[in-house]
């Protein structure tokens, strides 16, 4: 079955439900009927559209001109709203009530005369802007419009609507006129695109002008941000997301403006009602921003009406999450977490054995070195250990690495989450640097009985070599070493590991966001951009913290024979530059960056991937009424769509196709 057959079942379903008429055993849909099969329901629609207006659609519906619609025009008009140009079609095909494929000047007069009643602003039309459409009516050389002259008429019709409503109020012609004036202005033709909050806001208007008076330009600079709305959330996205604080000043936005358009520009006053509507206090008395007034993209979206959210924006909307869902979904990310982190272990436990195999090593003051670099030392184990001796240890990381992993993203998060600016959505540096440092602080209690573990499982292949000792298991060092002992080396654990995650946390979040745009415009990082912002994040965070890492290494392998017993950090940390000298706090450094880059990369896309292959199996299970609440089925879209579609009727009159009662 093709998706053009699928979608045509869909809507004749949609058609079954509602038709009620039944002639000679064909069912119809009466006014009121196809009503209910295309308007919003009532709750999900527009607050000040009412329902009787999407009757100028059964108009455009009724191809018979019988008072009733059939299946086939049912289909016809649902296909008609998904064309992009849709409210132009309907517009065209209502406004043409003679079916002669043009408009003529008495049709378009009639049809918009009907709406304006007795107490609605008049419109002129004889005026010189319908004439330049339309020329001199005649009846022996008639000029009718086309369906696109037709679309480019209406496309201006509100600005000289409003044009006619302030000379119709400007009685003295002194160019101005009262604020209720304008508010009527405003009410008349625009109030179906405006928010709740930007109603309310409208009396507040009067005090934007020193004298409390209204200019023809006032009124154009607010028609024209009215008419540019989109524009002005694209600029105020990039302005918002580039700023340090998630705040943008007047010079801010004109600044951004300039930049991301190519021809158009906001002028000074259309700034000065942008911001006045978005924040009643951020304008002065003689209407100009305050230059001092910085605004948070939340303060902005007061000027969007989300009524009028686009289809491809629209989220699908969520059944309450009952305790049950959310233990289990914790579950389930944790269990995919410690999978992922699995992943990312294996992968890089090779290099991570060399790394602490050189870091462990000592001078040659003590013995002498067994390896003469990395590679010498991968080829060593590969031949005295063979291939399984790159994995001694891995087991007990494993075992680690999930709540390692779940309680250090958990702490971060909850620390960002509560640093973060509820307004703005921001978190200021020094808080992401405090957040990173925290998770990192708070997984040693997971991290060091592990590491101790591994370490000495890693080093115990060559101690056998030497024949000092015969290998163990892991449950044989942690009888050894005891509770306490299992915390050995703690203190240079949290020295590495809270710097890295400072480190680390804050140049991942800053390359995603600065660097790939994670966000602006609602962009979503693919699978390379998260492996590279991963992995170039870890560079600088693992070879920073090496000499922390070579320490902890020390500290908790267990000496030979001959070799320097360190007491603690500082003890380490000073025979290290005595009897190796410094560059001894970098051994390891490059391994441990080719580990750590490609472990927390490795680590992350694993993640994405068992989500996608292992998704969440009650995800279905919530609620019997989960599907009925997706706004993607094809009815909700054909709701939205018809909502779009009477904008540019409204833009005449926002009364357009209201029942009237006399």
């Amino acid at each position: 079955m093709t998706a053009i057959h699928q979608e045509q079942q869909r809507w004749r379903k949609n058609f079954d439900n509602y038709a009620s008429l039944n002639i000679d055993g064909v069912k119809y849909l009466g006014r009121a009927a196809f009503i209910d099969a295309i308007a919003p329901r009532s709750g999900k629609g527009h607050a000040r559209i009412s329902r009787d207006q999407y009757g100028v659609f059964f108009d455009v519906a009724d191809k018979s001109n019988k008072g009733i619609v059939s299946v086939e025009d049912f289909i016809t008009f649902e296909n008609l709203l998904k064309q992009p140009d849709a409210p132009f079609q309907v517009a065209f095909q209502y406004f043409d009530k003679r079916n002669k494929g043009s408009v003529s000047f008495n049709d378009f007069k009639n049809v918009f005369s009907q709406y304006l009643g007795n107490q609605a602003i008049p419109f002129d039309f004889n005026c010189d802007w319908l004439k330049l459409y339309l020329g001199k009516t005649s009846d022996t050389n008639e000029h009718v419009l086309a369906y696109h002259e037709f679309t480019q008429m209406m496309k201006g019709l509100q600005g000289e609507r409003i044009r006619q409503a302030f000379h119709y109020f400007d009685k003295d012609n002194d160019g101005w006129i009262r604020p209720e004036d304008f508010q009527k202005i405003i009410l008349e033709v625009a109030s179906h695109k405006l928010s709740g909050p930007v109603l309310d806001r409208l009396p507040s208007l009067c005090h934007i002008t020193a004298d409390q008076r209204i200019s023809y330009a006032d009124v154009r600079a607010f028609y024209n941000v009215l008419h540019d709305m989109d524009a002005v959330e694209h600029v105020v996205d990039v302005a918002t997301a580039q700023s340090p604080d998630g705040r943008i000043s007047p010079s801010d936005f004109l600044a951004t403006a300039q930049r991301n358009t190519r021809y158009g520009s906001f002028s000074p006053m259309e700034v000065a009602f942008a911001w006045h509507l978005a924040s009643p206090g951020a304008v002065g008395r003689a209407g100009t921003p305050e230059p001092d007034v910085r605004l948070s993209k939340a303060d902005f979206d007061a000027l969007f009406d989300p009524n009028w959210t686009p289809i491809e924006a629209l989220a699908p909307s969520q059944p309450p999450k009952s305790a049950l869902h959310e233990t289990l979904m914790g579950i389930y990310n944790f269990a995919l977490g410690g999978l992922a982190g699995a992943t990312g272990a294996t992968v890089v436990y090779p290099i991570d054995l060399v790394k602490t195999r050189m870091q462990n090593q000592r001078s040659a003051v003590v013995g002498e070195m067994m390896y003469t670099n990395s590679i010498d030392c991968v080829k060593k184990v590969m031949r005295n250990e063979g291939f399984k001796g790159f994995y001694r240890g891995l087991l007990p990381q494993l075992v680690g690495v999930a709540p390692e992993k779940a309680i250090k993203l958990t702490v971060n998060d909850a620390v960002r989450h509560l640093a973060q600016n509820t307004e703005t959505g921001q978190i200021s540096l020094p808080w992401e640097i405090i957040a990173g440092g925290a998770a990192g602080g708070s997984q040693v209690v997971f991290t060091n009985p592990l590491e101790i573990v591994k370490i000495r499982l890693q080093i115990q292949g060559e101690a056998a070599k030497l024949g000092e000792a015969q290998p163990r298991g892991a449950f044989h060092i942690i009888r050894q070493l005891g509770l306490l002992g299992l915390y050995k080396g703690a203190t240079a654990c949290l020295l590495r590991d809270v710097p890295f995650s400072m480190v680390y946390f804050t140049s991942y979040a800053h390359l995603k966001k600065d660097f790939f745009k994670e966000g602006l415009h609602g962009k979503k990082l693919g699978f390379g951009e998260t492996l590279l912002s991963a992995a170039v994040a870890g560079m600088p965070a693992a070879y920073l913290t090496t000499p922390a890492d070579v320490i902890k290494t020390r500290l908790q392998a267990e000496a030979r024979q001959g070799q320097t017993n360190y007491r603690n950090v500082g003890h380490a940390f000073t025979s290290i530059l005595k009897e190796e000298g410094a560059k001894a706090l970098f051994k390891g450094g490059p391994a441990r960056v080719l580990r750590s880059s490609p472990q927390f990369g490795v680590t992350l896309v694993a993640y994405e991937w068992l989500h996608k292959l292992l998704p969440y199996p009650f995800r279905n299970t919530e609620s019997p009424s989960v599907g009925a609440l997706l706004p993607q089925r094809e009815e909700d879209i054909t709701r939205v769509r018809a909502r779009n579609a009477l904008k540019l009727l409204l833009d005449t009159h926002c009364d357009f196709g209201r029942v009237r009662v006399h």
